[in-house]
C-alpha cells in the first residue's frame, strides 16, 4: 500500500515524536492539534515538550518540508489518532474510560476520508474502543463502507496499534520496539503493518483489534502489580525495621525473581491509568489488578505521613520552634526521572497535599520545568542549592540525575524522607518512623 501523505491527530508526548520520526523518513506528514500554540511552535521547528533528541528530529523534518502542523485535518492516505483517554465519573463509578477525545478526533477526520484510507487508533484504550471509533466514522460518513459492514472489501481500513515507549527514550523506542497491530480484518492489519514498516525496525506482529487493545493494558497492569508488591514491601519493611532496598537487592539475586523498586506511588499516562480500563470493564474478575492499583494509589498518603513524622521529630528536638518555622523542600514533581511530564504524578499529588497541610514554607525543586502548576500557588520553585541551604526537611520524590549527584556532606543537618532509595542506607541512622535523622 502506498502512503503519499500521513496525518497524525494529536501532537503530544506520543503523537509529535511519531509524526517527526515518520517525517524523518522523508514521508510528508500533517500533524493536527487543537492547540494553536502547539501548532505554531512545531511550525517554527521547535517542540513544546521535553524529550531527548526530539528537538533535532522535529527541527530537521520541519525545515526540510516533511512535517507541517495545523488545527484542521486535511486529506491524507493514513490517519494515526494519538489523543488522550482520561477518566470520568459515571453513575457513581470512578475511573470510567472517557473516549470523548477519540470521538472528537474521529469526527474531525471523517469529512476528509476517502476510499482506500487507513485509520489507526494509537491511544491507549479500553477493549472495544476501535469498534466505537468505527461506529463514529460510519455514522459521519454513510457514503463509505467499513470493516464491520463489508469485511475485507471495505472502503476504509481500521486498526489499533498501541504505543509502547518509555518517556525519555521515545524517539529510539518508536523505531526499535516491536509493534502489536490489531486490524479489524486481516487486510486492515496488512495495511497498518505496511505503514509502521516505514519506520519501525522491530517486528510488526498482527492480531485482532480487541487483543491489541488488551495487550497494552495487560503490559502495564503487570508492571503495576509488580510495583505494588514492591510498595507494599516497603511499608512492611518500615514496620519491621528492615531496609527494603537491601532486601530487594538480595531477593533479586534469585534467578527467577525480579522485584521492581518501590517509590512514592505510580504516575504517568500508562501504568497509573491502564489497569483501571480493565477493572472498569470487568470489575468482578479484576480483583488482583484492582488491589494493586489501590496499593499504589495509597502510597502517597504513607509518604505524607512520613513527612509529618519528620516535622514532629524536628519540633520535639527544638521545643522553641513551631510548625510555621519548619521549611520543607520537595525534590521532583515529574512522574519519572529526567522528564517534564507531570501527568498522574504521585510526586505532584504529595507536594500539593503538603502545601495544603503544612503551615510552614514549602520549596519545590524540579529542574525540568520553568514554572509551578497553578495547584501549587504559594509554593516556591527553587534551585537545589537554595533548597539544601534553607530547608529543614528534604523529601526526595523523583530520582532525577541532578539529585543523585548531591554529595553526602551536603545533606548533613537535614531530616530526609527518601522515597526512591537514593540516600537510604548510605547515611543517617534510621528511626522507628522511617525518617532519617540529622547527624
Amino acid at each position: 500500500m502506498t502512503f503519499n501523505t500521513i496525518s497524525v491527530i494529536g501532537l503530544g508526548y506520543i503523537g509529535l515524536p511519531t509524526a517527526a520520526v515518520i517525517a524523518s523518513r522523508r514521508k510528508p506528514v500533517i500533524g493536527v492539534d487543537i492547540s494553536q500554540r502547539t501548532v505554531d511552535t512545531i511550525n517554527r521547528g521547535e517542540i513544546h515538550i521535553v524529550e531527548p533528541e526530539l528537538d533535532m528530529v522535529v527541527h530537521g523534518a520541519v525545515h526540510e518540508g516533511y512535517l507541517r502542523a495545523t488545527t484542521t485535518p486535511e486529506p491524507a492516505d493514513a490517519f494515526l489518532i494519538a489523543v488522550p483517554t482520561p477518566f470520568k465519573r459515571e453513575e457513581g463509578r470512578e475511573h470510567v474510560p472517557d473516549l470523548t477525545y477519540i470521538r472528537a478526533a474521529s469526527q474531525s477526520i471523517a469529512p476528509v476520508l476517502k476510499k482506500g484510507d487507513l485509520v489507526i487508533l494509537e491511544s491507549t484504550s479500553p477493549v472495544g474502543a476501535t469498534e466505537s471509533m468505527e461506529a463514529w466514522l460510519a455514522e459521519a460518513r454513510p457514503d463509505l463502507t467499513f470493516p464491520s459492514q463489508q469485511g475485507e472489501a471495505s472502503d476504509i481500513r481500521l486498526a489499533h496499534c498501541p504505543e509502547r515507549v518509555l518517556p525519555g527514550h521515545v524517539v529510539r523506542e518508536l523505531v526499535d520496539n516491536d509493534r502489536v497491530i490489531g486490524g479489524m480484518t486481516p487486510r486492515c492489519s496488512e495495511a497498518a503493518c505496511a505503514l509502521y514498516q516505514l519506520f519501525v525496525q522491530g517486528e510488526c506482529i498482527t492480531t485482532t483489534a480487541r487483543t491489541a487493545e488488551m495487550a497494552k493494558l495487560t503490559e502495564n497492569s503487570f508492571r503495576d502489580v509488580n510495583i505494588a508488591f514492591a510498595n507494599e514491601l516497603s511499608i512492611i519493611c518500615d514496620k519491621l525495621d528492615i531496609n527494603v532496598w537491601e532486601l530487594i537487592r538480595l531477593a533479586n539475586r534469585h534467578p527467577r525473581v525480579n522485584i521492581l523498586q518501590p517509590g512514592p506511588g505510580v504516575g504517568g499516562h500508562c501504568i497509573a491509568v491502564d489497569p483501571w480500563f480493565i477493572v472498569s470493564e470487568t470489575p468482578e474478575q479484576a480483583r488482583l489488578i484492582r488491589t494493586a492499583r489501590e496499593v499504589n494509589d495509597g502510597k502517597p498518603e504513607w509518604v505524607i505521613d512520613k513527612v509529618n513524622q519528620a516535622v514532629g521529630q524536628l519540633l520535639g528536638q527544638h521545643p522553641d520552634r513551631t510548625a510555621r518555622d519548619v521549611t520543607v523542600a520537595c525534590l521532583g514533581l515529574a512522574f519519572k526521572p529526567d522528564i517534564d511530564d507531570l501527568r498522574e504524578s504521585p510526586a505532584l499529588a504529595i507536594t500539593q497535599s503538603l502545601k495544603a497541610q503544612l503551615p510552614g514554607k514549602l520549596m519545590v525543586v524540579e529542574p525540568n520545568i520553568e514554572a509551578l502548576p497553578a495547584s501549587l500557588e504559594g509554593a516556591k520553585l527553587t534551585s537545589i542549592d537554595t533548597a539544601l541551604s534553607e530547608a529543614d526537611i528534604i523529601v526526595l520524590l523523583v530520582d532525577h540525575k541532578a539529585f543523585k549527584k548531591i554529595g553526602r556532606e551536603r545533606l548533613d543537618g537535614h531530616y530526609l524522607v527518601d522515597t526512591r532509595g537514593v540516600w537510604t542506607g548510605q547515611i543517617r541512622r534510621r528511626t522507628d518512623s522511617g525518617v532519617m535523622e540529622p547527624a
